[in-house]
């Protein structure tokens, strides 16, 4: 069976682009073309028939919201309430970012919850499958590991974010720049450091790439490139490490193109405004345009608490200059971990954020609340039943 690349390569249009087309008020054909070149990504699994999102040029930036269990809050039925209410909200996709508790039973109850694609990160599910099973996370074997990605394809997980850009040639990179302020961060890229260095081995994801490509083709499930050595505080942005690891990921993206899976990048979750700019333009012209997913980010350290603030402010920035996907940030982030309630005050940030941003991105696209009829106003504003709730407390009793 061919992927959505494979099929507009050879000119044909799927449903799921004439979708994607019909959403962004643009030609068909115009998808059909960005797919094809690997510029927009649809992503989906011909296991579970998700709504058709496009990401990438020429579209508008969606927004991702990130749920999932931790090792000290496990409660299933409450990450099917945050999930529900992310796309209430009005999040384009949904990350399962899980590693607590039965962690099959929570990627698919998350996934027959909701009808926008969901995706996730398979080292989080292999590294506490190993430690569960073993009693040591570095103790996963490749067999394992690979068995797991191909378990969470038929479970029906449309993307999936792999940390491929950490190799053995990047981590000598991090031992010669030397001190880092936050060390290292990322979950996905701290497991993934930890077990090549005990194990003296290359990282299989890097390693074994085109057994990678080959698993999640069979299911057109969309490749997003992990961003593991990614800054967690302003001063470490665009760091040596983190630039080399853009680098292979761009590298990446390239080859699995060339062999029919759709591709993403993932960029770093601390930017301060001044390098947003120069960190899109980096990936765009390294990677021959593939779209770019920057989780936040967030511009300031000093501000936990207001997360979804400081975040709206550098992702309208990172929608103006070219980001095509941008991961929401809850007013919890780094302090607690999120509620209902936070889920949707940080996609409502974000859908924003996006939309202000867009605005620069494509003029065509105007902002058209109508002024000053306060109705209609309400009626086509993205969260209408705040804005009425907001009116009614100031109307005469």
């Amino acid at each position: 069976m061919r992927t959505q690349i494979e099929i507009a390569r050879i000119g044909l249009v799927t449903s799921q682009m004439e979708a994607v087309a019909t959403a962004e008020n643009v030609p068909v054909d115009y998808v059909r073309t960005m797919v094809a070149e690997g510029k927009i990504v649809i992503p989906r699994n011909i296991i579970k028939q998700s709504k058709a999102v496009g990401i990438g040029k020429g579209l508008r930036t969606k927004v991702n919201a990130s749920i999932g269990t931790s090792s000290y809050m496990i409660d299933y039925t409450a990450e099917v309430r945050k999930a529900r209410a992310a796309e209430a909200a009005g999040a384009d996709t949904l990350m399962d970012c899980s590693i607590g508790g039965d962690l099959n039973r929570v990627r698919n109850d998350v996934i027959a919850a909701v009808d926008i694609p969901v995706g996730n990160v398979p080292l989080f599910q292999a590294f506490c499958d190993a430690s569960r099973k073993y009693g040591d996370p570095n103790k996963l074997d490749d067999e394992m590991l690979f068995d797991l990605i191909e378990q969470q394809c038929e479970d029906g997980i449309a993307f999936m974010t792999m940390h491929c850009g950490i190799n053995l040639y990047t981590i000598e990179r991090l031992r010669k720049q030397g001190h880092r302020y936050s060390g290292l961060v990322n979950q996905g890229g701290i497991s993934m450091v930890a077990w090549m260095t005990t194990n003296n081995r290359e990282n299989p994801l890097y390693e074994k790439f085109d057994r990678v490509i080959s698993i999640l083709k069979k299911y057109d499930v969309v490749f997003s490139l992990g961003n593991g050595l990614s800054a967690e505080v302003i001063h470490d942005s665009s760091d040596r490490a983190q630039i080399q690891e853009l680098v292979i990921n761009c590298e990446l993206s390239e080859i699995g193109r060339d062999m029919g899976c759709q591709m993403l990048i993932e960029g770093s979750g601390y930017v301060p405004l001044d390098e947003i700019e120069g960190n899109i333009l980096l990936q765009k012209k390294m990677s021959g345009g593939a779209p770019y997913y920057v989780p936040g980010p967030i511009s300031v350290d000093v501000a936990p608490g207001f997360h979804d603030i400081t975040a709206a402010i550098s992702t309208s920035q990172s929608s103006r200059y070219g980001a095509d996907i941008v991961s929401y940030i809850t007013p919890t982030e780094h302090v607690a971990a999120p509620n209902e309630g936070d889920v949707r005050r940080g996609v409502q940030a974000a859908k924003i954020a996006a939309y202000i941003g867009d605005l620069i991105k494509y003029p065509r696209r105007e902002d058209s609340m109508p002024r000053p009829q306060l109705g209609k106003m309400i009626q086509q504003a993205f969260h209408p039943e705040e804005a009425m709730v907001g009116n009614k407390s100031s109307m005469p009793k």
